[in-house]
């Protein structure tokens, strides 16, 4: 289908790691505490690998992991199986409850990249990998802050989360947008670029800041510049290689970047 609209209408962002949480601890902290209860000693690595799905579907993936799967099934004497995702997820969720609004300031650059492409008449969505409850206590503390998205889509809102297109055309729906070449996707983990690329919308990668990067602001502050240099371009590559349209170093860089995508729905 031609594009009916000649310029980006809306811009759909990820949350922890894309809009807030520098670097998404506050799932990864979680993560690695539940599964330690378990004696199941998982790598930070093994816990960002699925960083954007569902989370039930996230301790899934991880449980699924051959070395997790062995190490499971020695401790335990038999191979994982729903019951135990769900019982993990039973640890999971509670505790990210608790801690979620700790981690709700926005990344630097956020809040003013959202008022410049407000000016420009485009609308602002979000999904999640996280629940509902989670985003009940998440989004205002975010808004106290001065991020506040049009609006907000979570995988309880929908048949199945990422990387299925559906929290997507969600917000295309509620804001009014088609097609949906005239949507962004933005996100900081592989989930969230699959999701955008199934969507049909551009996808596009972020790095500062990211679970794909998985560094701290004071990690980057203290890193030598050319260890720092070949992290993000691992993270560019990989973003690419899930099927990204662009990859930008800091969400500061999206207006720009809106312009290309502009010039490029101008020949539709």
């Amino acid at each position: 289908m031609p594009c009916e609209k000649k310029q980006v209408a809306a811009v759909i962002l990820d949350w922890a790691g894309t809009s807030v949480d520098f670097g998404c601890f506050a799932p990864l902290c979680v993560l690695l505490d539940i599964f330690a209860e378990e004696g199941l000693n998982i790598q930070t690595a093994d816990a960002r690998e699925p960083m954007g799905l569902a989370k039930k579907e996230h301790i899934r993936k991880i449980l699924e992991m051959e070395h997790v799967a062995k190490e499971f099934k020695k401790n335990n004497g038999r191979d994982f199986n729903e019951n135990d995702v769900l019982r993990l997820y039973n640890k999971f969720a509670p505790a990210l409850v608790n801690i979620i609004e700790n981690y709700s300031s926005p990344i630097e650059g956020v809040v003013d990249t959202i008022l410049q492409l407000r000016s420009y008449g485009i609308k602002i969505g979000s999904t999640t990998g996280y629940t509902k409850e989670m985003m009940n206590i998440l989004v205002p503390a975010a808004g106290e802050k001065g991020y506040s998205p049009d609006y907000c889509v979570t995988p309880d809102d929908v048949s199945r989360g990422r990387p299925y297109p559906y929290m997507i055309f969600k917000n295309m729906e509620h804001l009014g947008v088609f097609p949906p070449c005239a949507v962004i996707k933005a996100g900081d983990t592989l989930s969230d670029i699959r999701e955008g690329k199934n969507a049909g919308v551009w996808s596009i990668g972020i790095i500062t800041g990211s679970s794909e990067l998985g560094l701290s602001a004071e990690e980057i502050k203290s890193m030598p510049t050319e260890a720092l240099a070949l992290k993000k371009l691992v993270a560019e590559r990989r973003f690419y290689k899930a099927g990204a349209d662009f990859v930008i170093d800091s969400i500061s860089e999206l207006p720009s970047l809106i312009e290309t995508v502009n010039e490029r729905l101008s020949g539709c």
